[in-house]
């Protein structure tokens, strides 16, 4: 073989083949042949060493976050375990402060209870004491000077209010309500308001100065459901008929667009005596020139003078006797009107 420029090895490609010098394939061989001997034995103590150093170094590491990882879940256990108990305790005080707030809820409510009956009882009193001095047309008269009056009608309209919008009338009737300290209470304030519109002085001072009031009596019939407070009905619906022998206050009480649905709705309400103011109410309207002028046809609505005629036929003679007398008003209107038509 032919040396190529000092190369160790020369080789070429020929055919598949590959020229490789005696002497370098002789000293491959022997290197081949030593690493065969030599490597074994480096390998296996080496590498073994090494992979047992490596294992244990693993191991010791392993074993270290391990240790880290238990005393961080350690401290997150006691952290936890103090939140924990922190809250028992909290949730503990909440809980006795929470009972000792029911119990004096229930005292501060029974406290309330009787000062609220002690005030229903102190009302009923006063205003019966009222109820019967306003009889006398001196304590109106009175009452209109000392310039107290209105403030009083405030009250008294809110009182009823209340008192009416609060019924449960399902459950509350007169008839389990009759003796109650706050059904008497109200039953005053609304007889006061009708001895002050029996007095001219007093019908007068409603007529010009307590609209709220009117509006509001009228507002409390058309909410009370039939048959419910009969005796309340009554006393509102006197003071209204009283209000109206004043023309001022017809007149206001006419330009209210529910007054005649509110007639309709109380000539049909089953007790005698409610039908009875309701029909005096109407025949009040009915006799006021100013007023058949403002109404004009809608006092003729069909249902109302229906109510009005089988009313005639009522067994209390009062009754049937008010009815009579208002058909034949209600009939002279039609022919009024009809003549004005031709």
């Amino acid at each position: 073989m032919s040396g190529s420029h000092g190369a160790k090895v020369k080789a070429r490609k020929e055919d598949g083949f590959v020229r490789v010098r005696k002497r370098d394939l002789e000293k491959l061989t022997t290197e081949v042949m030593q690493l065969r001997e030599f490597l074994p034995r480096v390998l296996n103590g080496n590498l073994i060493e090494m992979l047992r150093k490596a294992r244990v170094a693993h191991t010791h590491t392993m074993k270290e976050h391990l240790v880290q990882d238990n005393e961080q879940l350690r401290q997150e256990c006691l952290y936890l375990q103090s939140r924990l108990d922190a809250a028992q305790t909290e949730c503990q005080k909440e809980r006795e402060e929470k009972l000792l707030l029911r119990e004096q809820l229930w005292q501060n409510r029974l406290e309330l209870q009787q000062q609220a009956d002690f005030c229903s009882g102190l009302g009923s009193a006063a205003c019966s004491l009222l109820w019967s001095s306003s009889a006398r047309e001196h304590t109106i008269t009175h009452w209109l000077a000392d310039g107290k009056l209105q403030s009083f009608l405030t009250v008294a309209a809110q009182t009823l209010e209340s008192f009416i919008r609060s019924l449960d009338e399902e459950v509350k009737t007169e008839t389990e309500y009759h003796n109650s300290q706050e059904h008497q209470f109200v039953l005053a304030l609304a007889g006061t308001i009708t001895n002050i519109a029996a007095v001219t002085c007093g019908r007068d001072f409603l007529s010009s100065s307590a609209h709220v009031l009117l509006d509001t009596l009228m507002t409390l019939l058309e909410l009370m459901k039939p048959g419910v407070f009969p005796r309340l009905k009554v006393l509102m619906l006197m003071a209204l008929y009283n209000v109206s022998i004043s023309i001022k206050g017809l007149k206001y009480i006419s330009e209210n667009p529910g007054l005649l649905p509110l007639i309709k709705a109380l000539l049909n309400d089953g007790d005698w005596e409610v039908c009875l103011h309701s029909l005096r109410l109407l025949q009040s309207v009915l006799l006021e020139e100013e007023v058949l002028l403002l109404l004009g046809s809608s006092l003729l609505d069909p249902d109302i003078q229906a109510c009005v005629s089988r009313l005639t036929s009522a067994v209390q003679p009062s009754l049937s006797l008010a009815a009579q007398q208002t058909l034949e008003d209600l009939q002279a209107l039609q022919q009024v009107l009809e003549s004005q038509e031709r």
